[in-house]
């Protein structure tokens, strides 16, 4: 049976899903963005800054289910400005270590918020 969890530490949305899922061995984590989880605003208008705090709140929430970056098995990164690519590269590389999880990066028209940058995951849960 899937275990649902929407974190308390994250923006408490009103729209209807889970911030993680976790089915057997296998965790899945809901789109995230680079917002402040008390108001729940983006960080900055900057897609480097939106990819850090993306990225902390992704750990966050990891850290909730007592994992960490180094469980990811995937991740999808929606960008709206492939520009944005190298910035994102910068930020994703020093914030998880090799072994790299599986990753695609796909160009979106838009993004919660007027976001930038967002990440979903595949987690080995245990």
């Amino acid at each position: 049976m899937p275990r649902h969890h929407f974190s308390p530490r994250l923006h408490q949305s009103a729209a209807p899903f889970s911030h993680y899922v976790q089915h057997g061995n296998t965790g899945y984590t809901a789109g995230i963005i680079g917002q402040h989880s008390d108001t729940g605003e983006l960080v900055s208008t900057d897609a480097a800054q939106q990819c850090d705090a993306m990225l902390t709140n992704l750990q966050i929430l990891l850290d909730e289910q007592g994992l960490t970056l180094k469980d990811l098995l995937r991740t999808t990164v929606y960008l709206t400005d492939y520009r944005d690519f190298e910035a994102i590269n910068a930020v994703y590389a020093s914030r998880l270590s090799e072994p790299y999880p599986v990753r695609s990066t796909i160009q979106v028209a838009a993004l919660p918020l007027g976001a930038k940058v967002q990440i979903d995951t595949v987690v080995a849960a245990s």
